[in-house]
C-alpha cells in the first residue's frame, strides 16, 4: 500500500468514525429524554454562565414538576447522559487523528500542499473545523455542539472519499503561488468559524423554541440559555467576517497574478462575494437593527449554506475559471 492509498484510507477511517461519534452523541441526547424538567430561566444569573454544557449554574432553576426519576435512577440517567457524551467526543478525537494523518500523507503523496482539487480543498476545510471544535469542546466545555458537528464531519468526508476523490496530480499553473496559499488558509479558517456559527445558530432555535414554551426538557436543559448560545454564535461570526473579508482580497491579488486582472465575475469570485453580502447583513442588522435571536439565527443559516454551495456546489454545477474540481 502507498502513501496516497494510505491517505486515502485515513479519510475513509475518519469518516466511519465520525459516524460513530455522531451515534454515540444520538444517544447522548436519547438517554436525557427523562431528565427532569427545567423552566426556563432568564435571571441574571443564570445569563452569566459560561457557554457551556451542563455547566453548574450560579442559581439552578427550580424543578417545574415531579421528576418521572427517582433519586438514583436520575443520577444514573446522567451518568449515562455523561458517558455517551465522553465516548462521542474520545472518537471525534481518534476520527480527527485519522483525518488529519490522511491530510498530511496526501500532500506527502503530492509533493505539495494539498490544496489542489475539490478533494483536497474538502478534507483541509474539515479538518480545520474538527481542531477548533475539539478545542472549544476540551478547553471550554461545549460539547453540545457534537452531535451537529460529528454529522458535518461525517457527511463531509464521506463525500470527499466517495465522491469527491481524485488520484493525485500535480498543481495547474494558475495555482503556483504564496497568495494562493494565503487565500486558502484564511478561507478555512473563516469557514471553521462560521461553521460553527452556524451550528450554534441550529441549536439555538430549538433551545430558544423550548424556553419560549416555558420550560426545557431533556437533553436542551443541559445547554446553555438560548441568549448566551446566540451571543456565541455572533462572536463566531464576528470573528470569520474579516478573515472571509481578507480572504476574498488575497483571491483578488492572487487572480491579478494568475490571469491578470483583480476580478472577473467569474461564479466562484460571484458566489464568494454572495456569502460575504449574507453574512455583512447578518453582523449590520444585529448593529443596527437590533436583531437577534431567531431572525438573525436564520442569516446565520442560510449564510453557512451559502459557504458550503460556493465551495462545493460551484465546483459541480459551473465552469469557470476556479473550476478544479477534477471529477
Amino acid at each position: 500500500m502507498n502513501i496516497q492509498e494510505l491517505s486515502a484510507l485515513g479519510i475513509v477511517t475518519a469518516a466511519v468514525v465520525y459516524l460513530l461519534a455522531f451515534m454515540a452523541h444520538a444517544a447522548e441526547w436519547a438517554s436525557a429524554r427523562d431528565l427532569p424538567v427545567r423552566p426556563a430561566d432568564r435571571s441574571p444569573a443564570r445569563e452569566r454562565e459560561l457557554v457551556t454544557a451542563g455547566a453548574p449554574s450560579t442559581s439552578p432553576a427550580p424543578a417545574a414538576g415531579p421528576s418521572p426519576l427517582d433519586g438514583a435512577q436520575e443520577e444514573s440517567t446522567r451518568i449515562r447522559v455523561d458517558m455517551f457524551g465522553r465516548l462521542g467526543v474520545g472518537l471525534t478525537m481518534i476520527a480527527a487523528a485519522c483525518h488529519l494523518a490522511g491530510w498530511v500523507l496526501r500532500g506527502v503523496a503530492a509533493h505539495r500542499l494539498p490544496w489542489g482539487n475539490m478533494y483536497e480543498f474538502t478534507i483541509s476545510a474539515l479538518a480545520f473545523v474538527v481542531i477548533a471544535y475539539l478545542v472549544l469542546a476540551l478547553r471550554h466545555n461545549m460539547r453540545w455542539l457534537g452531535l451537529p458537528m460529528t454529522l458535518l464531519l461525517a457527511i463531509g468526508c464521506g463525500l470527499a472519499a466517495t465522491v469527491f476523490y481524485v488520484a493525485v496530480a500535480p498543481l495547474v499553473p494558475a495555482l503556483h503561488s504564496v497568495w494562493f496559499i494565503i487565500h486558502i488558509v484564511a478561507a478555512c479558517i473563516a469557514g471553521a468559524a462560521f461553521n460553527l456559527g452556524g451550528l450554534a445558530s441550529i441549536i439555538y432555535l430549538f433551545k430558544a423554541r423550548s424556553e419560549a414554551k416555558g420550560a426545557t426538557t431533556g437533553y436542551l436543559a443541559k445547554l446553555p440559555s438560548a441568549r448566551k448560545m446566540d451571543t456565541f454564535a455572533y462572536r463566531a461570526h464576528a470573528f470569520a467576517f474579516p478573515i472571509w473579508t481578507f480572504t476574498i482580497a488575497a483571491g483578488s491579488i492572487w487572480a491579478e497574478y494568475a490571469w491578470g486582472r483583480f476580478w472577473g465575475w467569474d461564479p466562484k469570485e460571484t458566489w464568494s462575494l454572495v456569502t460575504w453580502v449574507v453574512y455583512a447583513m447578518y453582523l449590520h442588522a444585529r448593529a443596527t437593527a437590533g436583531w437577534k435571536g431567531r431572525n438573525a439565527a436564520i442569516i446565520a443559516i442560510i449564510g453557512v449554506v451559502s459557504f458550503w454551495f460556493n465551495f462545493i456546489g460551484v465546483n459541480l454545477l459551473v465552469s469557470g475559471l476556479h473550476s478544479y474540481a477534477g471529477i
